[in-house]
């Protein structure tokens, strides 16, 4: 079932499209603030957009002459929290939602069963939500979403609470579930968008960025969010011969896989695993030398990563100690051509 939506939130600043196909998951990622909640709050039907609109299917959720109330969407919601029904068993809190839609008790009962078991949380059907560990709880909150079987699934971190050991599973149990199913999951982890979605798109400052295939916009970042989830460096600018040139004017020399003309907006990005550094600038064959100053220190095992300003360079701590980094310092970034990836913005 097939999402067409253009959401426009002012109080938020949040003004975006995007479409979800029939069967398909999208990641939405985006630093705090960008707007990624609000818009699930929107589709859910929790808030009044300004402006806008949005189908599903058929189904007409908002435009500028109505209103659907969350109830009559087919959209369900599964938020960080698990939010379960305390003084209800496990069992009655995954057929609330089959009661709700007028099923009789067994077969809400029968239809709760059977996700539970869905979600491998069967074991535990007549605990309380108190009894749960948090790993437990999410999963019953899985099963209770897709009681209701939804058209479309809304997933806002649902691994945020969760603790490191059992977001693995927890991750695996999502990718079963959500398996030709129409879901949006926002998230904040890279292995969940690469793991879980199909297609992933990148919100700042309430508008996409970027959007395509995940692997795509992880490999190929066109935005400073993007690069920094990839783990890798990013600069932009236009296309030139060999490379591009930085709007503050800087040469970029790199390798294209394919041929890409003169003029075009384009990026080029590299490790900080193939970044040198060094306190004077270096002369001798062609590479990329790029002045920066040093902002912060972070020790990454047996690496040090040298940050400066959106650009970063991993080095072993002994060539930070030779070198005697600190913040503030001037130093040059240099990485060889070869490790510079090019292509269109």
């Amino acid at each position: 079932m097939s999402l067409i939506a253009d959401v426009r939130v002012a109080s938020r600043g949040l003004n975006l499209q995007l479409t979800v196909a029939d069967g398909e998951t999208v990641a939405i990622l985006g630093p705090n603030g960008a707007g990624k909640s609000t818009l699930l709050a929107v589709l859910a039907g929790l808030l009044r957009p300004d402006g806008g609109s949005a189908t599903l299917g058929d189904t007409v959720l908002f435009d500028h002459t109505s209103w659907r109330p969350p109830y009559d969407r087919g959209v369900s919601l599964l938020a960080q929290e698990p939010l379960l029904f305390p003084h209800l068993s496990v069992l009655d809190n995954v057929a609330f939602g089959p009661r709700s839609q007028g099923a009789g008790r067994a077969a809400s009962r029968t239809e709760a069963m059977r996700w539970l078991r869905e979600v491998e949380a069967e074991d535990f059907a007549h605990r309380r939500p108190a009894e749960l560990s948090g790993g437990q709880a999410q999963r019953v909150a899985v099963a209770r979403a897709l009681a209701t079987h939804p058209r479309l699934l809304l997933l806002d971190e649902p691994m945020a609470a969760l603790d490191i050991a059992v977001t693995p599973a927890m991750r695996r149990t999502l990718r079963r579930v959500l398996t030709g199913r129409s879901a949006i999951i926002v998230t904040h982890n890279v292995l969940d968008a690469l793991m879980l979605a199909d297609r992933t798109i990148i919100v700042e400052t309430g508008g996409v960025v970027e959007a395509g295939p995940t692997r795509d916009v992880l490999e190929r970042p066109r935005s400073a969010f993007g690069a920094g989830l990839a783990g890798l460096n990013l600069l932009t600018g236009t296309s030139v011969e060999g490379g591009l040139v930085t709007a503050e004017g800087l040469r970029v020399s790199a390798l294209a896989d394919q041929p890409l003309g003169v003029g075009l907006e384009a990026a080029a990005v590299f490790s900080p695993r193939a970044v040198s550094v060094f306190v004077d600038e270096p002369s001798g064959s062609p590479r990329n030398v790029v002045p920066v100053v040093v902002s912060d220190l972070d020790q990454r095992g047996e690496l040090v990563s040298v940050r400066a300003e959106h650009l970063s360079a991993d080095i072993t701590a002994a060539a930070a100690a030779d070198l005697d980094l600190i913040p503030g310092m001037r130093v040059f970034f240099v990485v060889k051509s070869t490790e510079v990836t090019l292509y269109p913005r």
